[in-house]
């Protein structure tokens, strides 16, 4: 049995805290409900909210909101290195992720305390701290919101890259996403080279990490740079670090002896896009309820009663005035609706 609601208001369910209503919202708890949603709602135009962590909410949405709230996390398989563990695609991702590590359980550890959903994780291949969501995924099962059919996508099929997945291409806003597998070492392997993590540790006093301490050390950095979207509404990093040749970054080396970079292959670049956005005079701007957070350049923020629009605006503006300083584009991360 479906609860249908109508002018139902989303400002709780997104993490910038942009006020907006769905014209019609359905919270989907299991696959027998997304069926019937599926059915009564046929030849309706759909979207899918997850923890609403990756949009910026621009009008109300005319659409019809399935909300993803399919729980259960269950070992489909095991044997004496990894463990098979499925998780529902409504499930949120920081408690999935303290799950495997309350488990003794290697593989999400340096991805703790990104925000969102488990069904939203793959369509952006989330990363942090020198891993990504594809190190360790198996497969998902998500079904087609036209025909109903249930598909499982395996790893190839998902087409992943540096935030990028088949879901944000040809097979975006087509897929329901019920389900996530992932595959998880029983003797961690422990990544601690990226970032700050090495450091925060040996501060601690900690010479021979486990997957716990990495993930205290993911969560005190992430605390200690990122707005909490509970205090200040926001989406977390809202552009992708932008990949140039080398020839380009030679050339803006010469002006720019600090600018950081991190290898992406052989010829090319990954330049830090909070770098550039800071570096460009845009750390701590503030107009009005929003702005760009004083601690993080590559977070935006709402102070209050920002929209949506203000939002995109204030992107796109910081989007031109890199472009014209170091003929880098920055592509945002968010998605608007």
């Amino acid at each position: 049995m479906l609860d249908i609601y109508h002018d139902y208001p989303l400002l709780l369910l997104n993490t910038f805290g942009i006020q907006a209503q769905a014209k019609t919202c359905v919270f989907i708890e299991s696959p027998q409900q997304l069926q019937e949603s599926i059915t009564v709602f046929a030849g309706q135009h759909k979207l899918i909210l997850g923890g609403g962590s990756n949009v910026v909410l621009t009008q109300s949405i005319e659409s019809v909101l399935l909300v993803n709230r399919i729980k259960g996390i269950s070992i489909t398989a095991e044997d004496d290195e990894w463990i098979w563990l499925t998780c529902g695609g409504g499930e949120i991702w920081h408690d999935t992720v303290m799950y495997t590590i309350n488990n003794g359980w290697g593989g999400l550890e340096n991805l703790s305390l990104i925000p969102g959903t488990v069904g939203a994780a793959p369509i952006q291949n989330i990363g942090a701290y020198g891993a990504e969501l594809k190190d360790s995924f198996v497969e998902l099962t998500a079904v087609n919101l036209a025909s109903g059919e249930t598909i499982v996508f395996t790893h190839s099929d998902c087409k992943f890259g540096y935030r990028e997945s088949i879901f944000k291409h040809e097979a975006k806003g087509k897929f329901f996403i019920q389900s996530v597998t992932f595959k998880l070492a029983k003797k961690p392997i422990i990544k601690t080279q990226y970032g700050d993590i090495q450091q925060t540790l040996l501060d601690w006093g900690i010479s021979n990490p486990g997957v716990a301490d990495v993930s205290k050390a993911v969560i005190h950095i992430r605390q200690s740079k990122l707005p909490n979207p509970a205090e200040i509404g926001n989406c977390g990093s809202f552009f992708k670090n932008p990949v140039i040749s080398q020839e380009h970054f030679n050339f803006l080396l010469l002006s720019y002896p600090s600018i950081k970079s991190y290898d992406a292959g052989p010829g090319k670049v990954k330049v830090p896009a909070g770098w550039l956005i800071e570096t460009a005079g845009w750390k701590g701007f503030r107009e009005g309820d929003y702005g760009v957070h004083e601690k993080q350049a590559l977070v935006l923020v709402n102070y209050g009663s920002a929209t949506g629009s203000n939002i995109i605006a204030l992107a796109q503006r910081i989007q031109a005035d890199v472009l014209h300083k170091f003929q880098i584009p920055l592509e945002m991360e968010v998605n608007a609706w």
